[in-house]
């Protein structure tokens, strides 16, 4: 996925724990800044689900040209 340089404001409510362990990451340097964090697990997440999401996409239209739908 290409970016576009244009960003969106997300805002998540986190459990107190996994906060904490998100935080511990940050301070013993594997990411710069929580934001960076949370950003590579959302890119990551997409990444890994991307091929069944297209997947779905395509039985979805392979569906509505056999059969339509009202």
């Amino acid at each position: 996925m290409a970016d576009t340089g244009e960003t969106v404001t997300l805002q998540a409510d986190v459990p107190s724990r996994l906060f904490e362990e998100l935080k511990a990451l940050v301070d013993s340097g594997w990411s710069r800044t929580m934001d960076e964090l949370v950003l590579e697990a959302l890119r990551r997440y997409a990444e890994s689900h991307r091929e069944a999401l297209m997947t779905e996409f395509i039985r979805e239209d392979v569906e509505w040209g056999l059969r339509g739908r009202d």
